[in-house]
């Protein structure tokens, strides 16, 4: 969802490539099925520090709606985030809705622009504001709403000669298997991988993104990737030759966020 750190996930990726080649691994994955396709929009801001209280308080009126939608079974998620790593190019804030069906993050679009609330007028004042739909197969949380949380993500690009299902067994194969497991014993809220719906990117791009309890679950997942690379000797050869790193880019925020 945005842009949404590095050693972290970049070793979740070619921890990932490694169950290829691991007979035990493609035994757990035999466990890991691709889900009903969820849908995801992400509005992202760049707002002038100045207003950044005014963008936290201007969300009363969004999640009015949001909740609405939710309630009503149009939505599985919504959550608003606050970048902590800035670049000069990136954003400061993003908001987020996901639902099973295009159609859902659709109306709940069309509700905030009939409402107004696009046109606010801390919105107005970004300097920059772009957007983006995403959609993934592979994904899984618990159900809650959650304050200060840490959402921490990547982009990654395949190679031009990757498998055309390089994504689904990359997620199949060990990127689910791995975080259903830090989901499980609490250390994560939710994952999630994704590919562009609506593509305004490279059609090679796809994005993990997960939610830590706290930051203390950033570490344990630190621990769990390194733990596990020291037994999977092939991991980065086989994940290099499937992606091209030089466009991959990491995203780390505070999340407050609702979960059906």
């Amino acid at each position: 969802m945005n842009n949404k750190g590095s050693k972290v996930l970049a070793g979740l990726c070619a921890l990932a490539a490694t169950s290829l080649w691991a007979a035990p691994v493609r035994a757990q994955a035999a466990e890991i099925k691709e889900k009903p396709p969820m849908y995801t929009y992400v509005s992202n801001w760049n707002i002038p520090r100045a207003r950044w209280t005014e963008m936290e308080k201007s969300g009363a009126a969004t999640h009015k709606i949001l909740d609405k939608a939710v309630a009503a079974g149009t939505l599985v998620a919504y959550g608003d985030d606050l970048n902590l790593i800035h670049q000069a190019d990136g954003s400061t804030h993003d908001s987020f809705w996901s639902a099973m069906s295009m159609a859902g993050v659709l109306n709940v679009l069309d509700e905030f622009y009939k409402s107004g609330t696009t046109t606010s007028a801390v919105l107005s004042s970004a300097t920059k504001h772009w957007d983006g739909l995403y959609v993934s197969r592979f994904y899984n949380w618990h159900s809650g709403s959650w304050h200060g949380a840490y959402t921490h993500g990547a982009s990654y690009k395949l190679k031009a000669d990757a498998p055309d299902n390089a994504v689904d067994m990359l997620s199949k194969n060990f990127i689910a298997p791995l975080l259903e497991k830090l989901l499980a014993d609490g250390t994560l809220y939710e994952y999630e991988v994704d590919v562009e719906a609506v593509h305004t990117q490279d059609p090679g791009t796809f994005w993990i993104f997960f939610i830590a309890a706290n930051a203390e679950g950033l570490d344990k997942v630190n621990a769990a990737l390194r733990e596990s690379l020291k037994v999977n000797s092939f991991a980065g050869p086989a994940f290099n030759s499937m992606v091209d790193f030089a466009p991959h880019r990491d995203y780390l925020s505070r999340t407050d966020a609702t979960y059906k």
